[in-house]
């Protein structure tokens, strides 16, 4: 098979958050087994002076873009065999300190930005001499591609077009923008409706692509499920309902190279699942790291995450303040509203030898903080995936997640199977749920032997690409009529 990608994000080139991490390991799983894969993503500020092996592509893009025409140069990279990286040059609309907003404001050409991108893969995904079978488009950013792609079949002649499949990382953010930018498709009114990209008004870019892409995925099965409920549909729900045969629930893989207790750059001492003293030694190199007491006899909580409503950091807050008056410790790294981390800062200010606070981004201190607790806290409102409940796992920390989508696929609590539990699942998006399940936390600590056990299964759990990959590729010979 011949796969083509098109991502606004690609670790380790750009990155945001999960979407980077999907696509670059789906990607290099994907080749790994033989497949032709390529990968379309913009070349953002820095990356030729970080990556100094990118190699300018003799293929020149000038394109319609509404009533102007925008160009483009292409440069490629090959990190492994089988595999090419895409970088699509428009310095006007790349060549920038954010990827999709600075300051905290969204940049106000972003319809022309990634309208233009999706132009340019599908220029490619048309015109490579390798013929792609298959456009895997992901996220709002790209929404527009299968309905280039449909447009150009359908209306335009492209007989031997490729198939097109949408993934929905997280269906909150849709591409929305006013109706004047459909102009920047240059495709005829009548996309522009109910049925099609047309959203209360609005031009919706992740609508185009639920309408028109051949299929739909989404990062876990659970959610696969949610996002068709008015619930967690985002107003999209009607239209995934009646495209529900064509949507597939697939969860994400860890890529366990970068992800592992041993050998890995980021600890300072590696275990395994049948010698976990390492763990221990990485629990007191954390709190040493935090400036916290070395209480190595009390359990560890900690979060890693976007302080945002939609990842439970308000519960979470409340559930803490009660919390603390046990005898426990929590560390955090995260960013994001500006209350909620004023809030957390308070509540360091408050429990100075409880609670410690790091605000921003750390990829280093993320896998010690994994490695190092005992329980990882994971209370989101909704989660259409979520990687890092998969990571403590890995890192044999006992996650505790609410039960929504990729969370409740990945982690098994005891009420769920006593002999396959990995962690502690709530229901009600609550303070106090989140509360009960903490002190169910704090009995599990005292009592080792099945903490042990439990940390062990986490090991040993696989959430690896490998598995995922193939789900991927019998998804694609479906879609390609190869699987009856």
């Amino acid at each position: 098979m011949r796969i083509l990608q098109a991502t606004s994000e690609l670790h380790p080139y750009s990155k945001t958050g999960g979407l980077a991490d999907m696509t670059a390991a789906l990607a290099k799983s994907l080749a790994r087994e033989g497949y032709q894969v390529g990968v379309v993503t913009p070349l953002y500020r820095g990356l030729r002076q970080k990556y100094p092996d990118l190699k300018w592509f003799d293929w020149h893009m000038d394109l319609p873009l509404g009533t102007g025409r925008a160009s483009a140069e292409v440069w490629v990279r090959e990190p492994a065999p089988n595999l090419t990286i895409y970088f699509i040059r428009h310095d006007g609309f790349f060549e920038r300190p954010g990827i999709y907003n600075e300051r905290g404001h969204d940049y106000a050409d972003n319809a022309e930005r990634f309208a233009f991108f999706s132009k340019a893969v599908v220029h490619l995904a048309r015109y490579l001499p390798w013929q792609p079978e298959i456009v895997h488009a992901h996220d709002w950013q790209t929404g527009l591609v299968p309905l280039f792609i449909h447009h150009l079949r359908e209306r335009e002649g492209w007989w031997t077009a490729p198939r097109t499949c949408l993934t929905i990382h997280n269906l909150a953010y849709q591409g929305l923008f006013p109706r004047a930018a459909y102009a920047l498709t240059n495709l005829p009114p009548n996309y522009f409706q109910l049925e099609g990209c047309e959203y209360f008004g609005l031009l919706n870019y992740l609508k185009a692509g639920l309408a028109y892409a051949d299929r739909i995925t989404t990062v876990s099965p659970r959610y696969a499920r949610e996002i068709t409920t008015e619930e967690y549909g985002c107003g999209l729900d009607g239209l995934l309902r009646r495209r529900q045969r064509d949507l597939t629930g697939i969860l994400n893989g860890v890529d366990y190279e970068e992800w592992s207790p041993s050998g890995n750059e980021h600890l300072p001492h590696a275990f395994t699942a049948d010698d976990l003293r390492g763990k221990l030694a990485n629990k007191a190199a954390l709190l040493h790291e935090f400036r916290l007491p070395a209480r190595l006899d009390r359990p560890l909580f900690g979060s890693i995450t976007r302080l945002a409503d939609q990842k439970g950091m308000d519960i979470q807050l409340a559930a803490l303040q009660e919390m603390l008056a046990a005898d426990l410790q929590f560390v955090l790294l995260g960013s994001g509203s500006v209350e909620l981390e004023s809030g957390y800062r308070r509540l360091e200010a408050r429990y100075p030898d409880k609670v410690a606070v790091r605000i921003g981004f750390d990829p280093g201190l993320s896998h010690r903080i994994e490695a190092g607790c005992d329980f990882f806290l994971m209370p989101s409102r909704f989660e259409p995936c979520g990687l890092n409940q998969m990571y403590s796992q890995r890192y044999g920390t006992i996650p505790i997640v609410r039960r929504t989508g990729g969370l409740d696929d990945s982690v098994v609590d005891i009420a769920d199977d006593p002999e396959r539990a990995t962690g502690i699942k709530f229901n009600a998006y609550s303070a106090r749920a989140l509360a009960k399940a903490m002190r169910k936390a704090l009995v599990l600590y005292a009592t080792p032997r099945l903490l042990h056990v439990m940390r062990r299964r986490g090991l040993e759990t696989d959430f690896s690409w490998c598995r995922t990959a193939k789900t991927y590729v019998e998804f694609y010979e479906e879609l390609l009529g190869v699987r009856g």
